[in-house]
């Protein structure tokens, strides 16, 4: 373990810093083999790997955190593993089972501890699993070896704004994904795709754009690299439903969370663009991101402003106090939602 760990928890923001170790495991022959913690943060595949030229790869994200009485904990990883199994299965990557994936983040997480935030700071620490092909391939097709490798960052706010409103605008020139295509699984063209129209909306000043569905351009999919939800004017918690869209882990977690401790009715269904004036406040939730109130979204030129550009609404911010609580340990969690790290 480092024993030199100087961090401004307070200065933290979404970005990398080499820890101490991270874990790597490969597959061969057919199977995995029990995986390592290595020091290096450099990886050594061959110019031919499938993940470098024909994009088999895949990836997910989630969070360890610090309690008030300091001990550690992990949100959900289970359902994180779930998704990996569903991303490596669409891309013809050998799956990870739940035991090695939550054996790999419970070592990472050990192994760096000293990079795991004090109780209070908002800062966590960040985990980031990815499955990569390697091996000498030169055709198009599978991977004959597969590397399986997580590290982990301390990481702050991945807006700078915090839980304050920001502005995005819809996409009309780019799609995130094709219909039928890969938008439901975390793999990493669908981010390389998301680089042109983030530097568009970031040029006008937003944080970032709101993709349409990729069939009509009629219906809201995601915001960045985030999922959508809204608060109708009669408190009905909405967010939109479609094949295309990556399954959240954070909007599951604020689904259940609206029913189960907020009361309120809740609706997957379909948003149309031009439905803005339904919603008394909207949002972007994700792991990195957590919860971003959206204050307003501008649309073919004109900008629709929610509950406010400055102030976090109501709705939302019970929404965002009720999951970092569940969190950070302050409020009882649903059964199996939370991986205590021993």
């Amino acid at each position: 373990m480092s024993t030199n760990v100087n961090i401004d928890w307070s200065k933290l923001g979404f970005a990398y810093s080499k820890t101490d170790l991270r874990y790597i495991s490969i597959w061969k022959n057919g199977k995995w083999d029990d995986g390592k913690l290595v020091k290096d943060n450099n990886l050594s595949i061959s110019e031919a790997s499938t993940s470098l030229h024909y994009g088999q790869q895949c990836f997910e994200g989630l969070k360890a955190y610090r309690t008030k009485d300091g001990s550690i904990q992990l949100f959900r990883p289970l359902e994180n593993a779930k998704r990996l199994r569903n991303s490596c299965s669409r891309v013809l990557i050998p799956e990870i089972s739940d035991e090695k994936f939550l054996d790999a983040c419970l070592q990472v997480v050990k192994a760096n501890e000293a990079f795991v935030a004090p109780y209070g700071t908002g800062a966590t620490l960040y985990l980031r699993p990815y499955v990569i092909g390697i091996g000498d391939n030169l055709g198009v097709g599978p991977a004959p070896e597969f590397l399986f490798g997580l590290f982990c960052c301390p990481v702050g706010a991945y807006f700078k704004s915090g839980l304050s409103p920001v502005n995005f605008m819809t996409s009309d020139e780019y799609d995130r994904a094709a219909p039928f295509g890969t938008g439901d699984v975390k793999v990493g063209g669908n981010y390389a795709a998301s680089l042109l129209a983030h530097e568009h909306a970031a040029s006008k000043g937003f944080a970032d754009c709101i993709y349409l569905d990729p069939a009509t351009h009629t219906k809201i999919e995601e915001v960045g690299a985030a999922n959508f939800f809204g608060i109708t004017k009669d408190n009905v918690f909405v967010t939109p439903k479609s094949p295309s869209i990556l399954p959240s882990i954070t909007k599951k977690s604020l689904i259940y969370i609206a029913k189960e401790y907020l009361k309120m009715d809740v609706q997957e269904r379909d948003v149309p663009i031009d439905s803005l004036s339904d919603f008394k406040e909207t949002g972007a939730c994700g792991t990195a991101a957590v919860i971003t109130p959206i204050g307003g979204i501008e649309h073919k030129g004109k900008l629709h402003v929610f509950h406010s550009e400055t102030e976090v609404g109501p709705v939302t911010r019970k929404l965002y106090d009720t999951l970092y609580g569940i969190q950070f340990g302050d409020v009882l969690a649903p059964e199996g939602w939370i991986v205590k790290v021993k």
